[in-house]
């Protein structure tokens, strides 16, 4: 093994190693070598599907001549019991990008949401940009989790029957082992990460610690593996998960787990994930998908919103908005029959919902979940009208359903980025009218 020193972005270069072995002289020669940020993505089926499959794919297959410098490697499905110091097989050596090998198959080879997000970042950074292409559909958390960090989360090893949302590999660890520990001694720039429809029906209330605990147990490995090289806390994006078509799952499993992503905060960076974004995708689902409404097609959007994040987490880039406006303080105008939101940015309406805001209102020891209509709204709060609650207000909610809104026509949306306000959560704390209730950040 050697480790070089880094090295400016740039190339291709030529590097030759030579081994003196008593009288033999080795020598190897490696050509066309770039150096520049290596991301790995990884996931289940979101993050597999192919260029092939998205929309517009004739045209994005035939967009690589621009893109040379964006090298592709994809990782076999391969499952072990115990941890490879290497991969045991490639789908697809480094590579440069062709419409071959990004359209190879469905759910197969090279991840579309991989690619475009490499795309892009090429496009800001106009350096080279390695890409691996780590995933398997219909697999939990679980399998790309090492025992050590299921342990953390008190998941033992224990007789289960998957549900039918887990399609492919479940067994703990198998593909932590042989899919993504086999690469820990590469420098990572980053990781992004696309998955959690596996676990909506399979430990889902344990999503809140798996998941963090994945992404840090990932970066001691990595760090330890690329004898620091990786930085301890690198950056770790994801996708918060799409909207499924009722009938797949119940009306608050998928806004469960969607919150388990964030760790409960229902924003990241946050206190237990550090260093982390999230491209929210609840507005982009997809009724038409061939694939099933589980698999929106559009991996453009998805992708632009995960590097927005990257060029400010990962990159610095300051002033740069990276994620939809979240409430920050919430007022109860009781006498008013109002329940005022201010947000931490700017906020922009594009549409009246009576029903995605809802609040709870709890009578004689029981509460219940109303839709609250839309008020008032200015460039950073709005009020909604609560006077169909007798009761006690407890708590509000936006945006808390299996599919909260058509394509990209959610009721709010930063002004200027196109990206929309997450789902959130919050009880509200105290019943004094005028109250401020602080809730994010």
């Amino acid at each position: 093994m050697v480790v070089l020193d880094p090295m400016k972005p740039g190339g291709p270069y030529e590097v030759m190693a030579q081994q003196t072995f008593g009288k033999m002289n080795l020598t190897l020669r490696v050509h066309d070598v770039l150096f520049g940020d290596v991301w790995l993505c990884s996931g289940q089926s979101n993050m597999q599907m192919t260029v092939l499959q998205i929309f517009n794919a004739t045209r994005e297959l035939s967009n690589t001549t621009a893109y040379q410098s964006v090298r592709i490697l994809s990782v076999s499905l391969i499952q072990a019991e115990q941890e490879l110091e290497d991969l045991a097989e490639v789908d697809l050596r480094w590579s440069k990008p062709t419409s071959e090998n990004l359209g190879h198959g469905k759910f197969e080879y090279m991840s579309a949401v991989c690619w475009l997000f490499g795309r892009y970042l090429y496009d800001t950074l106009r350096y080279p940009i390695g890409l691996i292409s780590s995933s398997w559909g219909g697999t939990p958390i679980e399998a790309w989790s090492s025992g050590r960090s299921l342990k953390a989360c008190g998941v033992h090893r224990q007789g289960f029957i998957p549900s039918d949302s887990v399609t492919g590999p479940s067994e703990y660890s198998v593909l932590w082992n042989a899919m993504i520990h086999p690469l820990s001694n590469m420098t990572l720039k980053g990781v992004i990460w696309y998955q959690g429809e596996s676990n909506v029906n399979f430990n889902r209330d344990l999503y809140n610690c798996t998941f963090p605990a994945l992404i840090e147990d990932w970066r001691q490995t990595f760090h330890h593996g690329s004898q620091g090289q990786t930085e301890r806390l690198f950056p770790f994006g994801f996708v918060q998960l799409s909207s499924v078509l009722a009938g797949a799952v119940s009306n608050d499993q998928l806004p469960q787990i969607r919150w388990h992503q964030t760790a409960d905060f229902g924003y990241v960076p946050n206190l237990r994930m550090p260093n982390t974004f999230m491209a929210v995708a609840m507005d982009l689902g997809d009724r038409n998908s061939p694939f099933g409404s589980v698999h929106p097609r559009d991996k453009q959007t998805v992708a632009y919103r995960l590097h927005l994040g990257a060029r400010a987490v990962a990159y610095g880039e300051k002033q740069l908005i990276f994620q939809g406006p979240l409430p920050e303080k919430i007022e109860l105008l009781a006498d008013k029959g109002l329940l005022n939101i201010r947000y931490s940015q700017q906020i922009q309406v594009q549409r009246q919902d009576d029903k995605i805001f809802e609040i709870s209102c709890c009578d004689d020891h029981q509460c219940k979940w109303l839709p609250v209509p839309m008020n008032t709204f200015s460039t950073q709060s709005l009020a909604l009208n609560i006077s169909s609650c007798q009761g006690t207000l407890v708590a509000f909610r936006y945006a808390w359903t299996t599919w909260p809104c058509e394509y990209k026509q959610c009721p709010l949306y930063h002004p200027s980025s196109t990206l929309p306000a997450p789902p959130f959560t919050a009880f509200i704390t105290n019943q004094m009218p005028g109250h401020h209730s602080k809730v994010a950040q």
